[in-house]
C-alpha cells in the first residue's frame, strides 16, 4: 500500500504523510513525522529514551491520546527522542514480543504460520508482532510462552524509525509494515493460554479488569468467589511436592479456616482425591510421552535431553522421566550406554542386497546449479528448510521445472487453493499451464500414504509441524520407509538465520542433502545453504557452502555471486 500508515478498522482514514519509516542514517524529523502518523491513525504515542524509558509520566497516556501540539513540543525539546506507542484499550493495539529465540518455535503453537501481521525487527534481532487489542482486557505478562513476552493494557513499545543507543533501528520488516497490513485479530490460542495462566491470574488482570493495572499487584486469594480454585490449586501444589495425604489434609484445613467465608471442611477430602486423579493422569501420559520420543530418537538418550524436550520442570516430573527410562531398559528397549544416558537396543538389521543395488545416481537439476556439488540415489530425502520470504515454494515450484521432463514429480500442497496455484505457476515465464505437467495434490498430513515405490519425485510443500517437534524425524521416517526407486523433496519452516528446520537436528537424521534458505534484510538478498551433503559430486565436501540470489516476480532465481566457504 502506497502513502501512510492504514487507520484502524473502525477509524477514520486521514491524509497519508510521505515521509519513509525505515533506513539507515534516519533523520529526528522522521521520528517526529512517525508519531505523528501514528497518532493519526488512533495510536497513542510516548517519548521514550534511546533506553526505552519514557521521557515523561506516561500513564495518563493510557487514558487519552496526545494531540499533535503536544507531541510537536516533546520532539521539540527532546529532539533525540523515540517513539513509543502505548498498547491496550487506548490504542486497540497489542505487541507480542520475541526477545529469544526459544520463542519462535515456542509462539508457533499459538500463532500460526499462515496468519500475517505487522512485525518489527528489533535493534538486537527480536520481534515485535502487532494484534488487535482483544474485546476482554489482557495486560502485560513475561514468560507465559517461552522467550516471550506481551505488552498489552498497561504497556508500551518502541517502535520503528526508533534507535538504540549503539545506532541500530527499530524496522519494519519487508512486506510486513502497518503500510502493508492490518493488525490482525490476537488468536485465541494465545489469549487462552495467558487466561489460564497461574502466572497471569496473579498479574491483577481478571475477566472483570476495568482499566490499567500494574502487572505487580495480586490479586487477594481464599475470598467467595474463588475459594475452590484456590483450595484446588493449593492441592495440586501439596500432590505434586510428594505431600503425604494425612499432610495434606492438615495443611488444606488450616487454610480453609482463613478463607472468608470459611471453606467447607468436609470437601478438603474431594480436593484431595482430584488433585491426586489429577496428577495420576499427568504421569499415566508423561510415561506414553517418554516411550513415544524415545521411539523417534536415534541418538544418545541423556535424562536432560528428555526433560528439556517435553519440557519437564518439576521435581516428581524428573522422578516420573527416571523410572520410565529404567523401566524401558528392564523390557529391553534401552541400555545404558556407560555415559550416564541410554541408547536404544537395535536387534533389528536390514540385509545390504550389493548385488541388486543400484549403481546409478538419481539424476536431478537444482536450481542455482547445486546438482554441481552435490549428488543423490534412489531413496535419498531432501530437507528444504526455509524461512518466511526466503522463497520456499518458488525453490520447489522451480525443481519441478527443471525436471518434469525427465522424471515424474509429484508435489503434495499443504498451503494453496486451487486459484493460489495456479497464479503461482503463471508468474513463469515462458510456461503455458498446459506445459507444466507436475501432478498436483492437496495434502496437510500423513503424506507417507502418497508415496510410492516408483522411480518419481515427490515433493512436500510443506511439513508442517506446530507441537512435539520431536516427531517430525518420525514423519520423515515414514516417508523414508516408503521410497525405493525415487526421492523426496520435504520443505520445512524455520526460524530466520537457523540452519535446522522446524524439530532442529531430528529434522535432519535421514536427510541425504539438506538446504537452508534465508532472507537476509540488511543485504536485500537471499541466501542458501547446504547444510549437509553426504555425496558429492567431487573430491571437495559442500558442507557450509553458500551462495546469495535474488527473486524476482516471486518465480526466478537468479544468482548472486559464487557458491563460497
Amino acid at each position: 500500500m502506497a502513502g501512510g500508515l492504514r487507520p484502524l478498522p473502525g477509524m477514520p482514514r486521514t491524509s497519508p504523510a510521505p515521509p519513509p519509516f525505515a533506513g539507515e542514517g534516519m533523520k529526528m524529523e522522521s521520528i517526529l513525522n512517525a508519531a505523528l502518523e501514528y497518532a493519526k491513525i488512533g495510536f497513542s504515542v510516548i517519548p521514550c529514551r534511546q533506553d526505552k524509558k519514557p521521557l515523561l509520566k506516561w500513564e495518563q497516556f493510557q487514558k487519552r491520546r496526545a494531540d499533535e501540539k503536544e507531541i510537536r513540543g516533546w520532539f521539540t525539546r527532546w529532539p533525540a527522542a523515540n517513539v513509543g506507542i502505548v498498547t491496550g484499550a487506548i490504542s486497540g493495539l497489542c505487541v507480542v514480543d520475541i526477545d529469544e529465540p526459544e520463542g519462535h518455535e515456542a509462539l508457533s503453537e499459538f500463532i500460526p504460520d499462515s496468519l500475517l501481521m505487522p512485525s518489527v525487527e528489533t535493534p538486537r534481532g527480536g520481534r515485535h508482532l502487532y494484534f488487535r487489542f482483544p474485546s476482554e482486557p489482557i495486560g502485560n505478562n513475561a514468560r507465559v510462552i517461552p522467550g516471550c513476552d506481551f505488552r498489552g493494557e498497561g504497556g508500551y513499545v518502541v517502535a520503528p524509525p526508533s534507535q538504540n543507543g549503539n545506532g541500530k533501528s527499530y524496522s519494519w520488516l519487508p512486506g510486513l509494515s502497518l503500510r502493508e497490513l492490518d493488525p490482525p485479530a490476537l488468536p485465541d490460542a494465545y489469549i487462552n493460554i495467558i487466561l489460564n495462566s497461574s502466572l497471569y491470574m496473579r498479574s491483577g488482570l481478571s475477566k472483570n479488569h476495568t482499566g490499567p493495572q500494574k502487572t505487580t499487584e495480586t490479586t487477594e486469594m481464599f475470598i467467595q468467589g474463588r475459594r475452590d480454585e484456590d483450595i484446588f490449586h493449593l492441592a495440586n501444589i501439596l500432590v505434586k511436592g510428594g505431600a503425604t495425604e494425612d499432610e495434606m489434609l492438615e495443611v488444606l484445613k488450616r487454610v480453609a479456616k482463613t478463607c472468608d467465608p470459611p471453606f467447607p471442611e468436609n470437601e478438603i477430602s474431594v480436593k484431595i482425591q482430584s488433585a491426586t486423579k489429577r496428577l495420576e493422569v499427568r504421569e499415566r501420559n508423561l510415561t506414553q510421552e517418554i516411550r513415544e520420543w524415545v521411539k523417534t530418537t536415534e541418538d544418545h538418550i541423556k535424562t536432560t535431553q528428555c526433560h528439556k524436550e517435553l519440557q519437564m520442570t518439576t521435581k516428581r516430573e524428573f522422578k516420573t522421566c527416571t523410572m520410565s527410562l529404567r523401566r524401558l531398559c528392564d523390557e529391553g528397549i534401552l541400555v545404558k550406554d556407560g555415559h550416564g544416558g541410554y541408547r536404544k537396543v537395535d536387534n533389528v538389521a536390514e540385509p545390504v542386497d550389493f548385488l541388486h543395488a543400484p549403481t546409478e545416481e538419481f539424476s536431478v537439476t537444482w536450481p542455482l546449479g547445486i546438482h554441481h556439488l552435490s549428488v543423490l540415489y534412489p531413496g535419498n530425502i531432501v530437507i528444504v528448510a526455509g524461512s518466511k520470504s526466503a522463497g520456499k515454494t518458488a525453490f520447489l515450484l522451480n525443481t519441478a521445472r527443471l525436471n518434469q521432463n525427465q522424471h515424474e514429480v509429484i508435489f503434495l500442497n499443504s498451503e494453496m487453493g486451487d486459484a493460489e496455484f495456479r497464479k503461482r505457476l503463471e508468474l513463469f515465464e515462458g510456461m503455458s499451464l498446459p506445459s507444466w505437467k507436475l501432478k498436483a495434490f492437496h495434502r496437510n498430513s500423513n503424506f507417507a500414504d502418497l508415496i510410492t515405490g516408483e522411480k518419481k519425485i515427490f515433493i512436500v510443500d510443506f511439513l508442517e509441524v506446530t507441537s512435539d517437534f520431536w516427531k517430525v524425524a518420525q514423519y520423515i521416517q515414514d516417508v523414508h520407509k516408503k521410497l525405493k526407486e525415487g526421492i523426496a523433496i520435504i520443505a520445512l519452516q524455520k526460524s530466520d538465520m537457523r540452519d535446522a528446520g522446524r524439530g532442529g537436528d531430528f529434522s535432519k537424521e535421514k536427510s541425504r542433502l539438506y538446504l537452508a534458505l534465508d532472507y537476509l534484510p540488511e543485504k536485500r538478498a537471499n541466501r542458501i545453504k547446504i547444510v549437509d551433503a553426504k555425496a558429492w559430486k567431487s573430491n571437495q565436501n559442500p558442507r557450509g557452502m553458500f551462495r546469495f540470489y535474488k527473486l524476482v516476480n516471486g518465480a526466478k532465481f537468479i544468482p548472486d555471486g559464487e557458491w563460497r566457504e
